[in-house]
């Protein structure tokens, strides 16, 4: 979906609950839709926990669906540009 539009500062909800900012966002053309790199906290679970949750970003109001992802979002060997 192209639209919400991230910038920054927008909500982190995990299970319904606001955990932390995103710290910056915008248009990913790769994927087609929005991206934002934000910080929820997570001291002492394992990688299954975190991703085990549910998360929205709530932008002007409103809470859109957020998957979370703990790859980067970049491709450190450029394997996509080789191909």
């Amino acid at each position: 979906d192209p639209e919400p539009l991230l910038f920054h500062n927008e909500a982190i909800l995990r299970d319904g609950k606001i955990v932390g900012p995103i710290t910056s966002g915008n248009y990913g053309h790769h994927l087609g839709g929005a991206m934002g790199l934000g910080y929820v906290p997570c001291k002492g679970e394992s990688e299954a926990d975190v991703l085990a949750s549910t998360y929205e970003i709530e932008i002007a109001g409103e809470r859109f669906a957020a998957e979370a992802s703990l790859k980067p979002m970049y491709d450190p060997k450029s394997e996509r540009t080789r191909m």
